[in-house]
């Protein structure tokens, strides 16, 4: 597959150029989109309403929620943000959009599938093209009427009629982990449980399947867990208050800037016992030459403006990949960053959008089936596309502190999980002037 760049947005974001004149700014992450979006689902499965404090506004979450809406389940935000979520009996016929989000397309299916009422499911153009196949099938054994024309995909209809009986359910999770997130998360309100059993070569980020098992296991839910394989009991789940932690992946970019120009970024509250694969950040802008520390409930990264190249293998962290790829891009030996094969079916082809965008900027990237080569080059300012993906807008702005005259297209994309991105790099950038 070869990246196209987005025709659809002309407008273009002026990257604020830094260079090495140090940051020195406190920043908080809004909330984790990951968590989110879990704790929506499970609340929505509860016997009593929940609340959950600081969750995150974005386009994802929002989506999310107008889909469980649209199922009848009562979600009302207060003044601060926090959300109660008052579960109800589902039903259709309802129209659910998921836009572009993996977590909206793979987790909703077998929510409505416990609806009673023609469900019908449709997203953005890329929707149709990103892996659904394996949660259908699942949906299908598990005695589930989905008419989506043998495509396997979106667009799709479901005819559900009410509570899931459960059962064993053999999937390829090859290209997703969210597949067996999916299953596991409405195994406690089928009949006898769920027991997924992954018949795949290899698992890509398996801290998001840790996640939803230990959120699972917080609302007492019995799981067991063996190789390959996840065994869900039926359980009563009660509502409850839950705070959602900051969204860790999105703290890369600010993180990096410390790397990038030199100074100290205090990312605010970062959890000292976390499941995110965000918190890999610590260990590996370490091996890349920062100075990572915990300072009381938050976390200090410290940079000079130089930046070590790595070997590494992202296989169980892919959703870091574009800011990691951008530094490496600025560092001063080469990259070679592996296992990440399972990034050409996410928001876009993430491999070769991120060689196409540095090699046209004058880097010196190599594209693999599963893997990058980066090897450093002196970077020119350009235009930066970002093919509807947040992340590789976050990774263009990152490049513009090094790069004067960098343009950003279609920042706002970055919306899908920040709900001000300039604003808060704007913030970030204040510092230390």
């Amino acid at each position: 597959m070869t990246a196209t760049a987005s025709t659809q947005h002309e407008e273009l974001w002026a990257a604020p150029f830094r260079g090495l004149t140090p940051v020195d700014a406190s920043i908080t992450i809004p909330g984790s989109k990951s968590v989110t979006n879990r704790a929506l689902i499970l609340a929505a499965l509860c016997d009593s309403p929940s609340l959950l404090r600081r969750p995150l506004h974005s386009r994802d979450s929002a989506l999310m929620i107008g889909g469980l809406k649209a199922l009848g389940i009562g979600i009302e935000e207060a003044a601060n943000g926090d959300l109660t979520v008052t579960p109800a009996p589902l039903f259709g016929p309802a129209q659910i959009d998921v836009g572009n989000a993996g977590t909206v397309m793979r987790f909703l299916p077998p929510v409505a599938a416990m609806a009673n009422g023609l469900i019908h499911f449709d997203g953005d153009a890329r929707s149709h093209e990103r892996p659904l196949g394996p949660v259908i099938a699942a949906l299908e054994s598990l005695g589930v009427l989905i008419e989506h024309g043998a495509r396997y995909s979106l667009p799709m209809t479901m005819n559900a009629h009410g509570q899931l009986a459960g059962g064993t359910v053999e999937v390829d999770a090859t290209s997703s982990s969210q597949f067996i997130s999916a299953l596991l998360l409405v195994a406690p309100a089928t009949k006898e449980g769920i027991t997924v059993i992954h018949t795949g070569t290899s698992l890509p980020s398996m801290p998001h399947i840790e996640m939803t098992v230990g959120m699972l296991r917080e609302k007492g839910v019995h799981v067991e867990v063996g190789e390959n394989s996840w065994k869900v009991s039926p359980a009563v789940m009660h509502g409850s208050e839950s705070v959602i932690e900051p969204d860790l992946s999105n703290a890369a970019p600010f993180m990096a800037a410390a790397m990038i120009s030199g100074g100290r970024v205090l990312i605010r509250d970062w959890p000292k016992s976390t499941t995110q694969p965000g918190d890999s950040l610590r260990d590996i802008f370490t091996q890349m030459g920062a100075r990572v520390e915990f300072v009381g409930n938050d976390v200090a990264i410290s940079g000079t403006g130089t930046i070590h190249g790595i070997d590494i293998d992202l296989h169980d962290v892919g959703e870091l990949t574009p800011s990691i790829a951008a530094l490496c891009a600025l560092a001063d030996s080469p990259s070679y960053l592996r296992g990440i094969g399972h990034l050409r079916l996410h928001e876009t082809d993430r491999l070769a959008a991120l060689a196409t965008e540095l090699n046209a900027l004058g880097g010196d990237v190599t594209e693999e089936p599963t893997a990058l080569r980066i090897n450093p080059q002196p970077l020119r300012a350009g235009v930066f596309h970002t093919y509807e993906d947040h992340r590789l807008a976050t990774a263009g702005a990152m490049l513009g502190l090094r790069v004067e005259g960098m343009r950003v297209e279609n920042i706002a994309t970055t919306k899908k999980t920040l709900p001000d991105f300039p604003g808060a790099w704007a913030e970030l950038l204040a510092g230390g002037q």
